[in-house]
């Protein structure tokens, strides 16, 4: 009986089986689709066995030791698969503490999105925030009492800086200056969407970067601040 003979026996047999136990639902005390699941995965074991022992020629040993890499290679497959979520978990908390603002997102028990930072090198909070649709690298600033833009950012996000009345007195890492209330259409950190918030924008030159403040953080559900992490929650 060739391989392919085989394959299409092993098939056979089990396809009649699944058809004769469908009222049931189960094949020798097995759920139907495990069952099938099985029945899928036997026909390639078969093939992939009969090459091993051809590819070895009989030699004990080595079929052995193929048959060992095979089972620890479908083994880590398998354990990928089933802890697939834990795995993307840990690259995104991996690439959060690599990559300064880079939120990891996570869900509570009872429903509730959080959004988690990781320090930078420098010792600070950074979010990356999307402002009107446009992706802005934000200091988070409990501190400052509105969200503060940078004049390049403002104008990265359609608001024309020259067209705005710097009327309103803050205090800047470089000083006292002057800014411009505006209204931004929606601020977003990860799942966190903010709309219609109050802001302010910096004349140029006075703030190297973009500050995600109190008018921000104050309508969050939840704001925990740890050594090295920041987690935001919404409401």
């Amino acid at each position: 009986m060739n391989r392919l003979t085989l394959v299409l026996f092993i098939l056979g047999i089990g396809l009649a089986l699944l058809l004769i136990n469908n009222s049931s639902g189960q094949t020798f005390g097995i759920d139907n689709d495990r069952f099938a699941s099985a029945l899928y995965l036997t026909p390639i074991a078969v093939l992939l066995a009969a090459g091993i022992l051809a590819g070895s020629r009989g030699n004990l040993p080595t079929v052995l030791r193929q048959l060992a890499i095979w089972l620890l290679i479908i083994l880590g497959l398998a354990a990928g698969y089933l802890y697939r979520g834990d795995l993307q978990r840990f690259g995104d908390r991996l690439m959060a503490g690599l990559i300064p603002g880079r939120a990891v997102v996570t869900t509570t028990s009872d429903g509730v999105q959080e959004v988690i930072l990781s320090k930078s090198m420098g010792g600070h909070f950074e979010a990356d925030a999307t402002i009107n649709g446009v992706s802005v690298h934000m200091l988070v600033d409990t501190g400052a009492s509105s969200v503060v833009l940078s004049n390049a950012d403002a104008e990265a996000v359609g608001i024309n800086p020259d067209n705005l009345n710097y009327t309103v007195s803050v205090m800047t890492a470089n000083g006292r200056t002057s800014a411009a209330p505006v209204r931004l259409s929606e601020i977003a950190v990860g799942p966190i969407v903010r709309r219609n918030v109050p802001a302010l924008v910096a004349q140029k030159g006075q703030l190297d970067q973009s500050l995600l403040g109190m008018t921000f953080l104050s309508t969050l559900g939840s704001l925990q601040m740890q050594t090295d992490q920041l987690t935001l929650r919404d409401r």
